[in-house]
């Protein structure tokens, strides 16, 4: 048996050539055989065809066509976000670019827990890394800047907004020997879940009937607690893309001596945008942010960063391996990377970040923010002026809540369930104001004013009169 070839060394990266082909031909058999933005016959057919596809996962012997194979069942059973129909939830199409240059990080293989392993990425980390961190806290040679004067601050690359979250409140409970979370009933269900993983007590859930975090409400609540507290505000929603005010937020903690930490997973994106970044003024007085560019970013997953103003924060996150980060070699001038991240093993996924903001710079990266910004307002526009739907609100971001007009909860969920079934459309689902409604996430820039009002005519085709 011949010993099968490595994606990159010596000889070069050849052997990927006929595989990408491969790979590029699966891709496009599979979208056909698909038909539309997810597999038809519900969750029963979709992994019937797939377990026909795979055989047996572990045969004595190999196939040649196995990448052929999965990589079409793969894509013929996916739903695609590059559909304009698939559109449910905060999971977007990746850019060609990005995608290319996952590839390339994949080929190389570095691992980003120690120099030795990974000598140039470790330093395009560092370096992408602590802009992106500028871009949220301003820089200090730059007074124009939305940032405090002293702000220079750093990020780490994390896996998405549940890690760096769970990060945020390990930096803010080191920092001030233990921490009370306090975040509206609007804050997402990862910070909840990290409280109990590091031991901390029950988060302080405030009311939030209007949807974001009330001042007022925050206020009374911070002056009647005690001990160190940290206050997680929300910049878009999951179910309604809201943006809590940041303003007011951020003058409470500094008036009530609270740590304020801002999940930005969804909203971050509108910093590249000069048309909608003021919607995140206050941004820049939070100790640490949350971002993800596999949302507004149009990343491959994972691209996910946690921003700290402060970077001696990180100073608890220093550990020792000697067989990784010994004394000797840092005092040589290696880098210490350990101090980087609670994983070890970390892949290489700064390249595709890099590689976009640098192909499309800030604004291109804007412009995208932009479009799809302004297709959840014609999506709004055609709701508003449609007698069969209800309209939620005017979007804050790019999602939009709708459902049929005098349709019941129970109705709502089955016609989203219909459609999916059936392959026509992938939609999200949220509960505010006590009723269930339909949720858009627009997040395709390449969406046209046709495939909205085709999605439109599918759920009202499907709704029972």
């Amino acid at each position: 048996m011949s010993t099968p070839p490595l994606a990159s060394g010596p000889e070069g990266p050849d052997a990927l050539r006929p595989l990408l082909d491969t790979v590029l031909h699966a891709l496009t058999e599979g979208t056909a055989a698909r038909g539309g933005p997810v597999p038809g016959g519900g969750p029963e057919h979709v992994a019937g065809r797939l377990r026909t596809a795979l055989g047996d996962p572990l045969p004595d012997h190999g196939s040649a066509d196995a990448l052929h194979t999965l990589v079409r069942a793969l894509a013929e059973g996916a739903a695609d976000p590059a559909d304009p129909l698939c559109a449910a939830h905060l999971h977007c199409p990746p850019l060609a670019v990005a995608t290319a240059a996952d590839l390339a990080a994949s080929a190389l293989n570095p691992s980003l827990d120690s120099w030795d392993q990974a000598p140039a990425a470790s330093e395009l980390e560092a370096v992408v890394a602590r802009a992106l961190a500028h871009l949220v806290f301003g820089t200090p040679d730059a007074p124009d800047t939305p940032g405090p004067s002293d702000a220079r601050g750093d990020a780490l690359i994390t896996t998405g907004g549940t890690e760096s979250n769970q990060l945020a409140l390990l930096l803010a409970r080191e920092k001030h020997h233990g921490v009370q979370l306090v975040c509206g009933a609007n804050a997402h269900h990862s910070l909840h879940r990290a409280t109990w993983l590091l031991g901390l007590p029950e988060p302080v859930v405030l009311p939030t009937p209007a949807g974001t975090l009330d001042p007022a409400t925050l206020d009374n609540a911070l002056t009647d607690l005690r001990g160190p507290l940290l206050v997680a505000a929300t910049a878009g929603t999951t179910d309604a893309g809201l943006i809590d005010p940041l303003p007011d937020i951020a003058d409470l903690c500094a008036t009530h001596g609270a740590r304020l930490h801002v999940d930005a997973a969804y909203g971050g994106g509108l910093l590249f945008s000069d048309r909608h970044r003021t919607r995140l003024d206050g941004l820049a007085h939070a100790d640490t942010v949350t971002l993800d560019l596999h949302k507004l970013g149009w990343q491959p997953v994972a691209a996910g960063l946690l921003a700290v103003r402060d970077p001696t924060d990180l100073t608890p996150l220093a550990h020792r391996a000697d067989y990784l980060n010994a004394d000797d070699d840092t005092e040589a001038g290696h880098p210490d990377l350990l101090g980087r991240s609670l994983r070890t093993t970390r892949r290489p996924d700064i390249l595709k970040i890099a590689v976009t903001l640098k192909t499309l710079g800030r604004h291109g990266i804007g412009h995208l923010v932009d479009q799809v910004c302004a297709h959840a307002h014609e999506l709004a526009d055609l709701l508003a002026a449609h007698p069969g739907f209800e309209l939620y609100d005017r979007p804050a971001i790019s999602t939009v809540l709708f459902r049929p007009r005098g349709a019941t909860d129970d109705t709502v969920a089955a016609v989203r369930r219909t459609l999916l079934d059936q392959g026509r459309t992938v939609l999200g689902r949220a509960t505010l104001d006590g009723r269930r409604w339909l949720k858009a996430t627009l997040l395709n820039p390449h969406t046209r004013p046709g495939d909205l009002a085709t999605l439109l005519k599918l759920v009202e085709g499907h709704t029972p009169k």
